[in-house]
């Protein structure tokens, strides 16, 4: 059987060949979706990624998070539990050199809750579809962003977020919807403005 392949589409790696495994839910997000992702991100974050730290919470071919690492951002957590997939993005992570990129084996809902809060500037939500992942991640996102962090989620329908996230973009591709997201948190009316 021929191995498929898609290619990183901009940045320091651009034209890289990622591997993509046969594995059930992977499903790389398309050159074109990436690639509007990022023109957004350029528009949100003035163009400037080096600062950037990024989750990659269900990593599967790494397409998202080593497009992120094309484009400079200081750090990208990978986050995968299928150990053929483990195996190509720590593999790929290698041969680009890309010691902003750190891929970490296990389960996404554990991974969350190991991670330093406010540390994320940006989280790429891609789950496997129909199995109810966003209920379950709304709540424990914020936490890990830092002000003014971005999620971008991907779904097999229009999300329909918590009023306490923000969709800034959404767009649709073949039967995938993608949305890029900002965490407003709520005001609260009880004089902390105090020294």
């Amino acid at each position: 059987m021929k191995k498929h392949t898609i290619r990183i589409v901009g940045g320091d790696y651009r034209r890289t060949p990622i591997p993509v495994i046969d594995g059930e839910h992977l499903r790389p997000t398309p050159d074109r979706v990436r690639e509007t992702l990022f023109n957004w991100l350029r528009y949100f974050w003035n163009g400037n990624f080096s600062d950037k730290s990024v989750l990659d919470l269900f990593a599967g071919s790494g397409a998202l998070g080593f497009e992120a690492a094309s484009h400079g951002v200081a750090h990208v957590q990978m986050v995968e539990q299928n150990p053929a997939a483990v195996a190509a993005l720590r593999s790929l992570a290698l041969r680009l050199k890309a010691s902003n990129v750190r891929v970490h084996a296990g389960d996404a809902l554990q991974a969350l809750q190991r991670l330093r809060p406010g540390g994320m500037d940006l989280i790429l939500l891609d789950p496997p579809f129909q199995q109810g992942w966003f209920e379950r991640l709304w709540g424990l996102l914020p936490p890990l962003l830092a002000p003014d962090g971005l999620v971008y989620a991907e779904a097999e329908s229009p999300l329909e977020p918590p009023e306490s996230f923000e969709i800034l973009r959404q767009g649709k591709a073949g039967q995938v919807h993608f949305h890029l997201l900002r965490f407003a948190a709520p005001q609260k009316n009880d004089n902390n403005g105090r020294q």
